[in-house]
């Protein structure tokens, strides 16, 4: 009993760590202008992929990597999720260098809801009542934000259907974290490489112009594989329901940062349509709560 209480706290501490680098992002990622979102990006791969490297290597993994690789339908969806997360990072980081950290929170808010919709659609799973509420609520909202943006809120959008169809790609796939980034970014290594070698012939990179921009540049592959591999600690370690809830963490700390810290405009309308959007998400805490309960009943 008592190595599983710890297991849980630890389970915890991974998970409350994980989300909260996360949701300090838009805090880091203006550190590196004036790099443009694409340099940002190209260094966040090819830094990652040297901290996945020597994690592998420090773990004994590369062998059993290695072995993955040799598997042509897995190599083919570890492309197309490189691709999803590629559009990924670099919505994310336009948006947040443009002033737009409030929508990303928002996309970060209606993913559940995105997966929801997926499982339904792809994988024929049966929606419980409270979540159709969920749903039907959330629509309510992006309306709303859709009628005061005066625009749909396609940052929003392209953030949650890109990391939803990412999470579903790697849900089939079923593979290690560090395992499935160092592939991933082993993929795009060579574009990404040779566009940071193309800024440097042309002058315009800001790789090597300023030691601390250079450092912070690095540093990007380690800000993007520690919480992932945090996260992946945390979901061998506590119940799929209580993983659930701490998501919910990261657009909150987002979307205090752009309010708060950032300042961005907030007029009446946006604070309805993102008040609509948590009433849906309470609607899916309290499904994910009662089914876990549930669950734990029937096991007992």
């Amino acid at each position: 009993m008592a190595s599983k209480r710890s297991e849980y706290s630890l389970g915890l501490l991974f998970g409350f760590s994980s989300y909260i680098m996360w949701g300090l992002f838009p805090l880091y990622w203006p550190l590196l202008e004036p790099a443009n979102p694409l340099e940002i990006v190209s260094h966040r791969a090819v830094w990652t992929l040297v901290f996945c490297l020597i994690a592998l290597a420090l773990s004994k993994q590369i062998h059993a990597t290695l072995a993955v690789m040799k598997n042509p339908k897995t190599m083919a969806a570890l492309l197309l999720s490189t691709i999803l997360v590629s559009i990924n990072w670099i919505t994310y980081i336009w948006a947040v260098n443009h002033g737009h950290v409030v929508e990303a929170a928002l996309g970060y808010y209606i993913n559940p809801l995105i997966i929801i919709a997926f499982g339904v659609i792809l994988l024929r799973e049966k929606m419980r009542p409270l979540q159709w509420v969920a749903v039907g609520i959330a629509a309510v909202g992006v309306l709303v934000l859709t009628i005061d943006y005066g625009r749909l809120p396609w940052v929003a959008i392209s953030l949650a259907l890109s990391w939803g169809s990412y999470g579903l790609v790697k849900k089939k796939l079923n593979l290690g974290a560090l395992e499935g980034l160092a592939i991933e970014t082993l993929i795009s290594f060579i574009p990404y490489a040779a566009y940071i070698i193309y800024l440097g012939q042309q002058g315009t990179g800001q790789f090597g112009h300023k030691p601390l921009l250079t450092i912070l540049l690095i540093s990007a592959g380690a800000v993007t594989a520690i919480p992932l591999l945090l996260f992946n600690g945390s979901t061998t370690r506590l119940p799929y329901s209580t993983i659930g809830l701490l998501q919910y963490i990261t657009p909150t700390i987002q979307f205090s940062i752009g309010v708060w810290l950032r300042h961005e405009d907030m007029p009446t309308a946006r604070w309805i349509g993102f008040i609509v959007i948590w009433f849906a998400l309470a609607a899916l805490a309290t499904d994910l709560v009662r089914s876990s309960r549930a669950v734990d009943n029937r096991i007992a």
